[in-house]
């Protein structure tokens, strides 16, 4: 077959090309970043492609997994799977399509019978046993465990008459021997394979399950890919993907291989530290940009001191000569500090919406019913609902809610634990809390939240506000041995926690009526204290 002419460097084609059979993780994340990032940074096509070939653990769930996950970092494909609708009975975007490696298997079996035709791939009708116990003896001989090429020469009239029998059959590629396979790696430099360690490796189960290093090299080619972008776990297949090239008249392709994502004591990233999937990041309450940004750090550096990227800026500024060969640290605490960063940075009414499903989770709030909403999909600006007194909360109490912590949270999904006080009617604390610990008697508790309620009580509702409130408490309480004799009480008071938003804040955004009624339950409260 004649090769196609080399895509020069200003018709970049890369692609990512995930495998359904779990949820999209972080390291997939990673591999799909760089190649978006590679793409856009020349003006070339992003390309999804779902590799579902393995058919009993690829899962639908899973699929959709990786496209919401991918839309949700702001990776959206140029061509790939078409989630929005079907045109002209296509189901993707793009011209080399169908982008599920499912939907090509005529493709593949047109392939496999070339290279058989031209006795560069052969039938090996080896049973499962036979093939284990090649493999044991060859491993017990401190051999590789390559194919030890029985079937190899079959006689054709053989061959022939197992397939009318209909026996069960691999099909296998001649590799040559003793063949020097150099790969130019864009991270890595020159790697050199030799392809008596790869011996004659399987291409496909049959003509109807083609395995991947095949399936792989013929969509390459079939979707003019010009680059490959992926993880250094995939080295291993770089030289037999490269024979298939070379076998079928393909042209070459540029690699690049990504380090390792590895933990904080450089072991293989685990679960516990962070190996999760992007869906679960989402849930935890860590935001896109966030994600975006912490990810590109995970084996790029730009060579600067520059730490925050937007991810337009990322497509500018990106280079494959800037990725490390060593592993990459996952560190938690910057992505923390990363997110923390763009959660102050959003507006009040942003960080609201943002917040309302963790509300939601927790009972706190919950959305009027007869809310429409816009096309957009940002929650409307109309009221929400608390659970237990069903009063009418405006957006400008969920943003003063927030705000509250808008400084000081790490992740969305620590909202509820911090402002649940503010969305229920009753407090359940213990009353000993309320005592301010330099207080000797019940007495000076008491005394302290009367002062509280008669002061809090004597503003007119209009002039209830921070400014007001700052005015006449610290001023209060500096007439004490120090500020907790007013304070402390004051905050358990409104709050039921020992660690809070400051009590003059948190007054401000609960408003007279609810603050002034705290306190007098306060007082009730310590009135039943036993001295």
């Amino acid at each position: 077959m004649a090769e196609k002419e080399q895509t020069n460097r200003t018709n970049i084609r890369v692609r990512f090309a995930p495998s359904p059979t779990g949820a999209f993780h972080l390291g997939s994340a990673r591999a799909a970043l760089f190649n978006y990032l590679f793409a856009k940074r020349y003006g070339g096509k992003f390309i999804l492609r779902i590799e579902d070939t393995d058919a009993e653990r690829s899962k639908k769930e899973w699929e959709e997994n990786i496209f919401e996950s991918m839309k949700w970092l702001g990776m959206e494909w140029d061509e790939g799977p078409n989630l929005n609708f079907e045109k002209d009975g296509k189901k993707y975007i793009g011209d080399y399509g169908p982008y599920r490696q499912s939907e090509r298997k005529e493709i593949y079996a047109r392939y496999l019978k070339q290279l058989i035709k031209e006795e560069k791939a052969y039938y090996c009708f080896c049973s499962k046993e036979e093939l284990e116990s090649y493999k044991q003896y060859a491993m017990s001989q401190g051999l590789p465990p390559v194919y030890p090429n029985k079937c190899r020469d079959l006689d054709p009239k053989e061959v022939q008459k197992k397939l009318e029998e209909k026996k069960p059959f691999l099909i296998r590629f001649k590799c040559p021997k003793g063949k020097k396979i150099i790969v130019k790696d864009a991270v890595r430099g020159e790697i050199e394979f030799d392809s008596s360690l790869l011996g004659d490796f399987s291409l496909s189960k049959g003509f109807e399950f083609p395995l991947y290093n095949f399936v792989c090299a013929v969509d390459d080619y079939e979707m003019n890919i010009t680059d490959i972008v992926r993880g250094e776990d995939h080295i291993p297949n770089t030289p037999k993907q490269i024979l298939i090239q070379e076998a079928l008249g393909f042209p070459k392709i540029q690699y690049a291989h990504l380090p390792l994502v590895l933990g904080q004591a450089r072991q293989k990233l685990s679960k516990r530290e962070g190996a999760l999937p992007i869906s679960d990041y989402k849930d935890q309450g860590y935001l896109p940009e966030a994600l975006i940004n912490f990810i590109v750090f995970l084996g790029w550096n730009p060579g600067n001191e520059k730490e925050i990227f937007s991810l337009e800026s990322l497509a500018k500024e990106f280079s494959i000569e800037k990725v490390q060969k060593s592993g990459a640290i996952f560190n938690p605490q910057k992505l923390e500090w990363l997110n923390g960063f763009y959660i102050r940075k959003k507006t009040l009414k942003e960080l609201a919406r943002l917040c309302v499903p963790y509300l939601e989770e927790r009972g706190l709030i919950k959305r009027n019913e007869k809310m429409i909403r816009p096309k957009d999909e940002l929650l409307p600006e109309t009221s929400y609902l608390v659970t237990e007194t069903k009063e009418n909360i405006f957006d400008d109490y969920l943003e003063k809610a927030v705000s509250l912590y808008q400084e000081r949270i790490k992740k969305l999904s620590e909202i509820g634990d911090l402002v649940d006080f503010l969305f229920v009617k009753d407090l359940d604390y213990p009353a000993e809390m309320l005592k301010w610990k330099k207080m000797a008697s019940n007495q000076e508790l008491e005394d302290s939240l009367n002062k509280c309620l008669k002061l809090l009580s004597s503003i007119e509702e209009k002039s209830f506000n921070k400014e007001i409130l700052e005015k006449l408490l610290l001023r209060e309480a500096e007439e004490m041995p120090d500020r907790g004799y007013l304070l402390w009480p004051l905050r358990v008071a409104l709050t039921g926690k020992q660690a809070s938003a400051g009590p003059i804040d948190i007054a401000a955004v609960l408003g007279k009526e609810k603050t002034v009624q705290r306190i007098k339950e306060a007082i009730e409260k310590a009135r039943s204290i036993v001295q």
